[in-house]
């Protein structure tokens, strides 16, 4: 197993939880720390999300049909999807924020409420929010989405490995199943990888913040669909 990459203890991670959304676990009761305002400060500066798109997206475009209806800037498109999820998950514990200059939207799932530890399967109670989710990918179709698995450091590297691609994988097919196109999603799991933060709660235990999934929606212009024809 790996260390954290991050420890808050003290005051500092007192803080943290003082300012974080909190969530309440849909099977337990329990109320949970959000990653919520956490991710907004150290999520986006990650190079997985900076970085291109899982597998290039000049044949993802293609086989995902993308076309003359793609606009010719993204812009109000853009805000408008963002608008909506933020809507759709107000109050679900989802943080939802912007990649670069209307580069992505990255739908943040909340940690330990969507997965309990050493589970792939999405919690009955979270599945109404990935609907919502799936009905706003539905209404803007010009984007292709990169579904991204992680655990925390609690077993094997290589068991954290296959469950965080399988984390991913369960996520896709809840929104393949609401209508979703398969051929817009990819998947791709980084075990504890980036396992990059971890709070320490009243009791001085240190709770990892991983068990998360995250999904990157990348828009899709005109422009894009007509580079991705021209190759």
């Amino acid at each position: 197993m790996k260390t954290s990459r991050i420890l808050l203890s003290g005051t500092a991670a007192l803080a943290l939880i003082g300012t974080s959304a909190c969530v309440t676990d849909p099977n337990t009761g329990e109320q949970k720390v959000s990653r919520t305002g956490i991710g907004a400060g150290l999520g986006g500066t990650l190079g997985y999300l900076l970085g291109g798109i899982i597998g290039g997206d000049t044949a993802r475009i293609i086989g995902a049909g993308i076309g003359g209806s793609a606009g010719a800037v993204i812009g109000k498109q853009f805000d408008d999807q963002i608008k909506e999820l933020d809507e759709v998950t107000q109050g679900t514990g989802v943080d939802v924020e912007e990649i670069g200059d209307q580069d992505a939207i990255l739908v943040r799932l909340p940690d330990g409420v969507t997965f309990a530890s050493g589970s792939a399967n999405i919690t009955p109670g979270f599945r109404d929010t990935l609907d919502a989710v799936a009905d706003s990918m539905i209404r803007y179709p010009n984007s292709l989405i990169d579904v991204y698995g992680f655990t925390d450091t609690t077993g094997s590297d290589a068991l954290n490995q296959r469950l965080s691609e399988q984390r991913a994988q369960a996520v896709k097919d809840v929104l393949v199943a609401k209508g979703v196109a398969s051929s817009r999603i990819e998947t791709r799991g980084y075990g504890e990888s980036y396992d990059y933060l971890r709070v320490k709660t009243a009791d001085g235990v240190a709770e990892p913040l991983n068990r998360r999934v995250e999904i990157k929606i990348i828009p899709v212009s005109q422009e894009d669909v007509s580079a991705a024809r021209s190759q």
